[in-house]
């Protein structure tokens, strides 16, 4: 019994030899991915019928740079228009400023030249009419410079002026830092006074009889006039003498006490010759006794003066 040979047309083709890599195939023979594709394609059909949009988005654009442009040119101009309005209202202002700055230099100037013709005018009459005791009536008013032997006492606030805490100055009303204050240079001037100063002046201020010694925030005024630290006070006298009564003094410990509690700077020289101005206003006040009219045989008032 023969056989017959098989049938080629109905037999399974023989497997690819690339058949184990079909992934890889695939990935070869499709290299963008059907979705990528697909919104690819759609975006072109959306171009292609977007384009009229695209188009009026664009218009629109324009217009808005030339009107931004339009409002940019008119900035300007209107800038360049009012420019020499305002440097003229500037310059108007200044010359304002200048003008009244000048006037009251001017008065200032008439100030200071009555106040120094009253001044001469006191001083002649207190020579006139200050008896045997001219000299030191002119001391004590402060009528006249003096110069002489003295010492120079320097008082400045402390270095950090925030720090400080306790010592004298906690019921004192003020924050406890190194700061002097015009009740320290009120002690100090007494002190000196005490001591036996016969003239004063702090920075170059001379102080008299009836000078004043305030504070103004933590400005210290010598008769109302502000004072700048450091606190300078030249006190004629004995040199030795007096810098060593001063020392020993309550008010000479009080000083050395802010220095060691509060840091505040402090030194004291003897001086062979120091100079003092003389006050640059006088304030003289006399009186005389009167005795009242003799009514019979009543005793006469006395002790009664006028000012």
């Amino acid at each position: 019994m023969s056989q017959q040979p098989p049938d080629r047309s109905t037999a399974s083709p023989p497997a690819r030899p690339d058949a184990s890599m079909s992934l890889l195939t695939n990935v070869m023979d499709h290299s963008l991915d059907d979705g990528y594709a697909e919104a690819s394609a759609r975006r072109k059909a959306d171009g292609r019928a977007g384009m009229p949009r695209t188009l009026k988005a664009k218009l629109g654009f324009a217009a808005c740079l030339v009107l931004a442009a339009l409002v940019v040119t008119l900035g300007a101009a209107q800038a360049r228009v009012s420019a020499p309005v305002l440097a003229k209202e500037r310059e108007e202002l200044i010359d304002r400023i200048d003008a009244e700055t000048a006037a009251a230099d001017t008065l200032e100037a008439q100030v200071e030249k009555v106040r120094d013709d009253v001044g001469r005018r006191q001083r002649k009459a207190l020579e006139k009419h200050g008896g045997d005791q001219t000299e030191l009536v002119a001391l004590l008013s402060g009528a006249t410079p003096v110069y002489g032997p003295g010492v120079k006492l320097v008082v400045d606030d402390a270095k950090d002026t925030d720090q400080g805490g306790g010592g004298p100055r906690e019921t004192s009303g003020f924050s406890d830092t190194g700061r002097v204050r015009d009740r320290d240079m009120q002690r100090v001037v007494n002190g000196l006074w005490q001591s036996g100063a016969e003239a004063i002046a702090i920075n170059g201020q001379r102080l008299t009889a009836l000078s004043a010694i305030r504070a103004a925030g933590d400005a210290i005024l010598v008769d109302n006039k502000p004072l700048v630290p450091p606190y300078s006070v030249l006190a004629v006298g004995d040199g030795k003498e007096l810098s060593a009564a001063f020392r020993d003094s309550a008010d000479g410990q009080y000083l050395q006490a802010l220095k060691d509690t509060f840091d505040i700077r402090t030194s004291t020289s003897v001086q062979e010759k120091v100079n003092l101005p003389a006050a640059p206003s006088l304030i003289v006040r006399t009186a005389e006794p009167y005795k009242a009219a003799d009514t019979g045989g009543g005793a006469a008032d006395t002790g009664k003066g006028t000012s």
